[in-house]
């Protein structure tokens, strides 16, 4: 069993779903409903259509765009 702390954007994803009471499959499935929309584009529907704050929706489309990224690779 490994005790490494996790992080970068994914450290969020607990206070993320503490907060907004959703999941991060979730919120990551409404991220990648809105593609191509660009980074910031994503964030700010984050922040203004629900609430999240900048530094969360920052974390989660950052991991989010990255992941799908890497999975094209």
């Amino acid at each position: 069993m490994t005790t490494e702390k996790i992080k970068g954007p994914a450290s969020y994803f607990p206070s993320i779903e503490n907060k907004y009471g959703r999941p991060i499959s979730d919120w990551q499935a409404l991220v990648r409903k809105h593609y191509p929309a660009k980074h910031m584009e994503l964030v700010d529907l984050l922040t203004s259509e629900h609430g999240m704050g900048h530094g969360h929706a920052n974390a989660l489309v950052a991991y989010t765009l990255a992941g799908d990224k890497q999975a094209a690779v």
